[in-house]
């Protein structure tokens, strides 16, 4: 993209409803409609792109919690993470 600081998600939804609400609202004039129209595609490429992001840290930290409820209580863990016992 730019230099603009990276929106959050809740920010790009926002400005995508907005987007959405003026070109259903059909009074935006063609030229306006197709700038809107791409704006709303990156906005909804952004929203995609930090969900993935999201499930993704979801993953680990639910695998890191699969990984301690395996270990037995008090183990140690080498350097790889694996059991010493």
């Amino acid at each position: 993209m730019s230099n603009e600081p990276e929106m959050s998600f809740e920010e790009a939804m926002e400005q995508l409803e907005q987007i959405v609400g003026q070109l259903e609202d059909g009074d935006v004039p063609l030229e306006k409609a197709i700038d809107l129209f791409q704006k709303g595609m990156k906005l909804s490429q952004l929203c995609s792109l930090k969900l993935e992001q999201v499930e993704q840290k979801i993953e680990m930290v639910v695998e890191e919690g699969a990984e301690l409820k395996r270990r037995p209580f008090g183990a140690s863990l080498d350097e790889t993470g694996e059991s010493l016992e």
